[in-house]
């Protein structure tokens, strides 16, 4: 089992990444503990920057506790530019309208891993955007997340709050297969609501 000490001292090195996301639905006697989380990793560690999608949910409220602690170690990737702009706390936030899909083959091929929106992913890339393709716009950004761009570092670690009734699904999920398929080493709360007890 990996403990948070463990984590720490394992992956709170200069140039560490990692993912603080999850579900936009979250249970009510979970809030607690996902912002929890966020704080007790910004005041526990040093070199970690903490990415997030700037979602509803999960990903709010782990960025809230980061920014409770370490407001310029927070960062999100967003789908597009004003993306929840009201609402988006991170330091560094960069935009799928940023990067360059043409240069980031690897990004694409990987995004049309999904099923739902693959067929999506390369109009997306082509530059067609309408109310269809922006779906593959989430799905992209939750690919670049996990991998990086030529100008973003790759996540070296990835904590998910997920839903453990119908586990990795949707753009959660689509998030957590990415890691996995590149073993980049994922935890959701079967692990990490034991380090809130440490």
């Amino acid at each position: 089992m990996l403990t948070l000490q463990k984590f720490i001292s394992q992956y709170d090195v200069p140039g560490a990444v990692v993912l603080l996301e999850g579900k936009r639905k979250v249970l009510d006697e979970d809030k607690e503990g996902l912002y929890a989380l966020g704080k007790l990793l910004a005041s526990k560690t040093t070199h970690m920057i903490f990415r997030s999608g700037n979602a509803p949910g999960s990903d709010a409220l782990f960025s809230e506790g980061v920014v409770s602690v370490a407001p310029k170690r927070l960062q999100v990737i967003t789908p597009y530019r004003n993306h929840r702009e009201k609402t988006n706390l991170a330091y560094d936030s960069i935009s799928l309208d940023d990067i360059d899909l043409v240069e980031e083959d690897e990004i694409i091929y990987q995004s049309k891993s999904n099923k739902k929106t693959s067929h999506l992913i390369d109009k997306y890339a082509d530059g067609e955007r309408n109310r269809f393709t922006s779906k593959a716009a989430y799905i992209i950004r939750d690919t670049v997340k996990a991998l990086g761009t030529a100008n973003i570092p790759p996540a070296t670690f990835g904590i998910f709050y997920d839903d453990l009734k119908n586990p990795i699904s949707g753009g959660t999920g689509h998030t957590i297969t990415i890691c996995i398929r590149n073993k980049i080493p994922v935890a959701d709360q079967t692990i990490w609501f034991g380090w809130l007890e440490e």
